[in-house]
């Protein structure tokens, strides 16, 4: 059979037209989206799977390979009432985004990412024990726990101004991902970054 008669190779899975379209939860395009913190670019991952029935929990690390929107929704069930409660958390999720898009006009996903962004800590402290006495040493925080306290910071935000309030749960959640991504200090997640920082600051 000579070349031109060659049949054309298969294409690897996964990689058909449908999937490279896909969107999350069917409406939120994932491609094109801006990274401006080069350390945590490569723990902020986007994909159109909301749900990846727990693949990753068997392995260390894995966790940074899922989608950032998926660890969202997964942040959110810590408390022990909401725990187990997977498609809840992403009908929070899902309803803030939409709320996220009203608002500012945006891919809610471009929204979710600069708030985690803007609340990963860059410094925090430990305690060092000198002859008995508990030192708090200033030290910088991995990329990977800057993303992990990021999304601690969003969710605990959410719950304490939903929990026992007039505010929705993803009212609540919206208003942490807008301010967040606006820098704005009176957010409960941006707050509790420049905190971790000025305690940092203060033991070097």
């Amino acid at each position: 059979m000579s070349e031109e008669e060659a049949p054309e190779p298969e294409a690897p899975a996964g990689t058909d037209e449908e999937d490279v379209n896909a969107k999350l939860f069917g409406k939120w395009e994932v491609a094109d989206i801006q990274y401006r913190d080069p350390s945590t670019r490569r723990y902020l991952s986007v994909t159109p799977i909301a749900h990846t029935m727990g693949r990753h929990a068997q392995k260390q690390f894995k966790k940074s390979e899922i989608s950032i929107v998926e660890r969202l929704a997964n942040r959110l069930m810590k408390t022990g009432a909401n725990a187990g409660k997977k498609q809840q958390a992403l009908g929070i999720v899902r309803d803030a985004f939409d709320i996220v898009h009203e608002r500012t006009e945006e891919n809610p996903i471009q929204v979710l990412v600069r708030a985690v962004e803007n609340s990963a800590p860059r410094e925090e402290t430990v305690r060092l024990k000198y002859g008995g006495i508990s030192v708090p040493k200033a030290v910088d925080v991995a990329p990977q726990r800057r993303v992990d306290q990021a999304l601690k910071f969003i969710a605990d935000g959410a719950h304490s101004s939903s929990f026992k309030t007039p505010v929705d749960a993803a009212e609540a959640l919206a208003n942490q991902l807008i301010g967040a991504a606006d820098y704005d200090v009176q957010t409960y997640a941006v707050g509790q970054k420049e905190e971790k920082e000025r305690v940092a600051a203060a033991a070097r």
